[in-house]
């Protein structure tokens, strides 16, 4: 048995059950354990979580029982998180804990009788089977309904952006010069997470990515999301900036679906928008991500490239590796 804990936000729960379908096809009796989730889990978390993958009608998965989960995890206590931290070992109180302390562990493939617990940003985990995933990760409305509606508020102003999805327009679409951007600021600015995101995703991270798509996309059309529109319409003005500011609260993942009707995406340090663009099927898209998605790691060029084929890869000062 396999069991992969579950936690975070919509694009940390989405990668970890990426990674437990990857573990189901490759033959491993694979479990979630939402027990993260549960009242007072989360009480040292900033921003306070809830289950989302059940937005999605097409995903399915078998949970871990708390039996289960003792019997692999181990002690959970604050005692043994403090053993831990002091002590370096990720499994104290069970040998069959593993805990991800780096990009990519090929190693966990192998593993059988284990409770992995991680992020899984790396796209190698799951790149084979990016396919199936597009078809579970399934939006409520079609990619024809979500490219129409971009098209909507490329012409709407602020005070029509909701109209614009009531309406049934039928004319057909071409997304080909549509680029996602996604800037997230919100809780990367808070005191606890400035230090760990912040001086990622810089204005030169986002002017060589622009730049980038200017040369390889004609007359390109960017679709601006964020989590603070004010900024985003602030730095970013003109015909061929659009900020989408439709989808809030629990409507919040629809831009995820959103974003994947782009044909090109510029992604922020931030899983959200990796998913954006990973459920986009366009075919020769342009997929950018910053060099680190983390302050505290250390780029290898050679290592990111192997681990996420097919996309361009820009550091903090601009440069393209």
């Amino acid at each position: 048995m396999v069991i992969i804990r579950l936690m975070g936000g919509l694009g940390n729960q989405l990668q970890q059950y990426a990674l437990y379908e990857k573990m189901r096809l490759t033959g491993h009796d694979a479990r979630l354990d939402t027990s993260w989730f549960r009242e007072g889990a989360q009480k040292d978390v900033l921003a306070k979580r809830k289950i989302e993958l059940g937005l999605f009608p097409r995903i399915e998965y078998k949970e871990a029982s708390k039996e289960e989960v003792s019997r692999l995890r181990g002690c959970d206590s604050r005692a043994a998180h403090i053993i831990r931290k002091i002590t370096g070992s990720s499994a104290f109180g069970s040998k069959h804990r593993f805990v991800e302390s780096s990009q990519y562990h090929p190693e966990i493939f192998e593993m059988d009788e284990v409770y992995l617990e991680g992020f899984w940003a790396c796209e190698k985990y799951y790149a084979d089977i990016l396919k199936q995933l597009r078809e579970q990760i399934a939006f409520p409305d079609t990619l024809e309904e979500r490219r129409k509606l971009l098209k909507k508020l490329v012409k709407a102003d602020e005070d029509t952006c909701i109209d614009a999805i009531e309406s049934n327009e039928t004319s057909n679409i071409g997304s080909q010069g549509y680029v996602s951007m996604h800037i997230r600021r919100g809780d990367y600015l808070d005191d606890a997470n400035r230090a760990m995101f912040d001086e990622i995703c810089t204005q030169k991270y986002y002017d060589a990515a622009e730049a980038y798509i200017r040369e390889h996309v004609e007359n390109p059309q960017f679709f601006i999301f964020s989590d603070d529109t004010g900024y985003a319409r602030e730095h970013y003005s003109g015909d061929e900036y659009t900020v989408v500011d439709v989808n809030h609260g629990e409507d919040s993942y629809k831009d995820i679906g959103l974003m994947s009707a782009c044909s090109h995406h510029i992604c922020a340090n931030s899983t959200f928008s990796f998913w954006g663009s990973r459920l986009d099927c366009s075919e020769d898209k342009i997929q950018i991500r910053p060099s680190i998605h983390k302050n505290s790691q250390v780029c290898e060029p050679d290592k990111m490239h192997e681990w996420w084929k097919g996309w361009t890869i820009i550091t903090p000062q601009g440069e393209i590796i």
